[in-house]
């Protein structure tokens, strides 16, 4: 066997070497995103592949499907704020604060009636056909019954039975994350009351779009 093909032998034998360490990573990393572990595995898994591809067309002129670039091993480091030899340089950079995003948007009802219907459809498809789904008996609950099938999305609330009235969007630094056992279930006051040392970084108003007032809209940022 030739020097060279000894030496493609051993770039592959890399090659696999460095996917099963990284199957390996991100099995332990279990769906963990932005795992260093996982992006050192890459790293090594691309550059072996590239350096096998390399040594393939020098010697026979052959690729491989794998279209890959060389990663800099130093910038790869700098990625995840780790020495060369693996070890941690880097300190973690936690935020202090924790981030608050708030929202209210307010509907008018053009058609109790209407809402109830499209509640109760909704409330329908949602439990199984051997059991009473029952009415939806106030406007309240219907619009429940709405969010609820659309997995808390104020978006399912998009629906021709609710005019959409201004609405508004706050980002808040708070000290501390929301407990929800500090709060009574009929509390729709206390979790969003800021608390001492919280700090409104800004607000977004929200302006409903009519296709009427499109005129009146134009220009403007929502």
């Amino acid at each position: 066997m030739s020097d060279q093909n000894a030496e493609l032998d051993a770039a592959l034998e890399r090659v696999v070497e460095a996917a099963r360490a990284h199957l390996a990573a991100v099995k332990a990393a279990a769906g963990r995103i932005d795992d260093d572990d996982v992006w050192q595995a890459y790293v090594d898994l691309n550059n072996a592949s590239f350096a096998y591809d390399e040594k393939l067309l020098d010697a026979f002129g052959e690729v491989t499907p794998w279209d890959v670039e060389s990663i800099d091993p130093d910038e790869a480091d700098h990625r995840f704020a780790t020495s060369a030899d693996g070890s941690g340089d880097g300190a973690a950079d936690p935020y202090p604060q924790v981030i608050s995003v708030r929202q209210r948007r307010d509907y008018r009802v053009p058609s109790v009636a209407a809402l109830l219907r499209v509640a109760e459809t909704a409330r329908r498809a949602s439990v199984p056909d051997d059991e009473d789904a029952g009415p939806v008996e106030s406007v309240g609950e219907a619009v429940l019954e709405l969010l609820q099938a659309g997995d808390g999305s104020l978006a399912s609330l998009d629906v021709p039975e609710l005019e959409p009235l201004d609405g508004l969007l706050t980002v808040t630094e708070v000290t501390e994350p929301l407990d929800l056992e500090a709060f009574d279930d009929a509390d729709g006051t206390g979790p969003f009351s800021p608390a001492e040392g919280d700090a409104l970084v800004g607000r977004l108003d929200e302006h409903p779009f009519l296709p009427d007032d499109e005129d009146d809209h134009a220009g403007h940022a929502h």
